[in-house]
């Protein structure tokens, strides 16, 4: 077959393809939506949500079924969310939801630097109700809801996870080189030349917190996420901000690493100093050049 052939039956066959994911979309609309109860989770700070509360001033709600850290192409998939997520809520609320505890959650979410909302699932039958466990086994997917005026909530429609999905991007890209998607999987490191993983968790001692809090938050736009007597988590573009009173007004970066014991090792080894012990995993320290950072293991 000469060129401009393949080139016509490609052009030809792409089009039939557009045309039934046109018809696919509109066949999906035409389920009758049905009314689903107020599930309660827990958000990444371990406070109660209902999915209600998920959808804040939308009337429109995306949930990502994610399976958790425990799947790398479920992590493939979030991370192409977070590029887009500013976009998303444009247009709807967005959520992903996982079965891992909170904790586990928080710690995961800095490590990739995601800024969208998550919520545990833990403990709810809201996964195997919308059909994402079945017989024991978990799937990924999405599915969408819409709310009324008087607070109900209706599941509008699901749509499963997998390779070659339109839900994550690189599976087209490499459709196009020779090799396609032969032998690729994905993997959990982001920063592949270093040992090193820097979070989105910054720690800033700073003077007078409350005055400090009202020029973060009214001068420079970040948002409050919660306030106690010890510290004060702010947002701002993804990054979050901790602030707490003290006079040496350091600024800490935040570091996530695989072995810790060897990690805490090298870098005593090369003349950083431990300031402050958390736990076995956790610590504080200070490099001879004026860095100080907060180190942990990877969950």
């Amino acid at each position: 077959m000469e060129t401009l052939d393949l080139q016509s039956e490609i052009k030809a066959l792409e089009k039939e393809i557009h045309e039934k994911k046109i018809k696919l979309m509109e066949l999906r609309k035409t389920v009758p939506r049905h009314e689903v109860k107020d599930y309660q989770f827990l958000d990444s700070l371990n406070r109660k949500v209902s999915l209600l509360e998920l959808f804040g001033e939308k009337d429109e709600l995306i949930v990502i079924q994610n399976m958790g850290k425990s799947c790398s192409y479920c992590t493939m998939w979030a991370d192409g969310f977070n590029g887009i997520y500013h976009h998303i809520i444009d247009k709807a609320a967005f959520v992903v939801a996982t079965p891992d505890s909170p904790e586990i959650q928080n710690a995961y979410a800095a490590e990739r630097q995601w800024q969208f909302p998550m919520v545990s699932t833990k403990d709810t039958t809201f996964k195997e109700d919308l059909g994402f466990v079945k017989d024991g086994y978990q799937y990924p997917g999405v599915s969408t809801f819409q709310k009324d005026e008087e607070g109900r909530i209706y599941h509008i429609a699901d749509a499963p996870f997998g390779p070659g999905d339109e839900f994550c991007s690189v599976w087209y890209l490499f459709d196009l080189l020779p090799s396609g998607q032969k032998g690729y999987h994905p993997k959990r490191k982001i920063n592949k030349r270093s040992n090193f993983d820097l979070t989105n968790n910054i720690a800033i001692q700073v003077n007078s917190q409350p005055e400090a809090i009202a020029f973060y938050t009214n001068v420079l736009g970040m948002e409050k996420v919660y306030s106690s007597n010890s510290e004060t988590q702010l947002t701002f573009g993804g990054w979050n901000f901790y602030l707490e009173e003290n006079e040496e007004n350091k600024v800490f970066f935040e570091l996530a690493v695989k072995d810790f014991e060897k990690t805490k090792e090298l870098l005593v080894s090369n003349g950083c100093s431990i300031t402050k012990n958390y736990n076995e995993k956790s610590l504080l320290m200070t490099d001879p050049y004026g860095l100080h950072f907060h180190i942990f293991e990877q969950v």
